[in-house]
């Protein structure tokens, strides 16, 4: 096995087989142990990628081995498991949001410090290459001033996508388009472009009757730098289209479809620029027409960073942190859309998201 770092996947559901398939391919991370509570996907899932199946967490916590946990199961029980992976002196990766409150977050966070280990989270549509390439033209300021900064994300589930596992139709488990699907896309222009000033949203379901949630977010967005924006975000649309996320600046635009550069245009044109337009695959799936269609090369990225970071003891390429705006700002999107008005940033009572 040489040098390559154990980890453990704490949850079999439909993200799971993504995980394993990124640390199967992986040359510095390998998979040691599967561990869930439902019998027949975890037997599934060890057996599919010859791995040791462990009944609970606190039974794959006891292998030496594993040396990293990646928390896969619903949004609103993550911080138990992460902090129980901490003080076992586990380094972590939890898929996102990483906690449905703000003061979980804070506490993961706290915990992992005190224990030494690291905590990353599963936000991999940052690590993509046209984001990136959107990222340090920002940083060089060659967009000038940012005016616009958008996200555009209509996508398409079946109604028995919500009764898969109970916890899809729940809003308190952390469920509904704004936190578990536009939560990727909120979080690439908070890394982008925030952060955010105040929000003014609307949510509704348009085709989903049997599901007491969101299918459909709307949202106008005013940042701190005086940039604006829109977040638009749908279950609802047949037959579901790729997601756009578009950077306007005084002096350029980007714009990413699904994981490729559609767009990438400067008033200083430079030589390097032809190669950034063909940056990223058009014909790569990335979840617009149903849950399981997409890649794990992201997933495998954020999962060989945490690799280097057991060995070199950096911090993790997403660090928990860093994704406390986004759900702060998703908070803050339930929180207008409740009261018909728009909502400042900071939070002032995060529960009432959730009432």
């Amino acid at each position: 096995m040489g040098n390559k770092i154990g980890f453990g996947l704490y949850g079999s559901g439909l993200v799971a087989p993504f995980h394993a398939k990124a640390l199967q391919a992986s040359e510095k991370a390998r998979l040691v142990a599967v561990a869930a509570r439902s019998p027949e996907p975890r037997a599934k899932l060890a057996a599919e990628f010859g791995c040791k199946a462990c009944a609970t967490l606190e039974e794959m916590l006891q292998d030496p081995e594993v040396q990293v946990v990646n928390i896969l199961t619903p949004n609103n029980v993550h911080y138990d498991q992460v902090v129980a992976c901490a003080r076992a002196g586990r380094h972590v990766l939890v898929e996102k949001p990483p906690a449905v409150s703000l003061r979980e977050i804070d506490g993961m966070d706290a915990e992992c410090r005190q224990a030494g280990v690291k905590l990353g989270v599963v936000l991999q549509c940052r690590v993509r290459k046209p984001i990136q390439a959107m990222k340090h033209a920002i940083e060089a300021g060659r967009f000038g001033r940012i005016l616009h900064a958008d996200t555009i994300m209509k996508w398409y589930r079946a109604e028995d996508y919500y009764f898969m596992n109970p916890w899809r139709s729940s809003r308190r488990a952390g469920a509904g388009v704004t936190i578990q699907h536009a939560f990727h896309y909120v979080d690439l222009l908070q890394y982008l472009a925030g952060p955010v000033r105040q929000v003014y949203a609307r949510m509704t379901n348009l085709t989903h009757p049997r599901v007491e949630l969101e299918d459909t977010l709307l949202a106008i967005v005013d940042y701190e730098s005086g940039a604006q924006g829109v977040v638009e975000a749908s279950t609802a649309l047949f037959p579901g289209t790729d997601l756009r996320v578009e950077i306007n600046g005084e002096n350029g635009t980007a714009i990413m479809v699904g994981e490729h550069m559609e767009v990438w245009k400067f008033k200083d044109e430079r030589p390097e620029d032809e190669g950034i337009r063909r940056l990223g695959d058009a014909s790569q799936a990335t979840a617009a027409s149903g849950p399981a269609a997409f890649g794990f090369c992201d997933h495998q990225v954020v999962i060989d960073d945490m690799a280097e970071c057991v060995h070199a003891g950096r911090e993790p390429v997403i660090p928990v942190m860093s994704v406390r705006p986004t759900l702060e700002w998703a908070l803050a999107m339930y929180q207008s859309a409740k009261e018909g008005a728009a909502v400042s940033l900071p939070v002032t009572d995060e529960e009432a998201a959730w009432g």
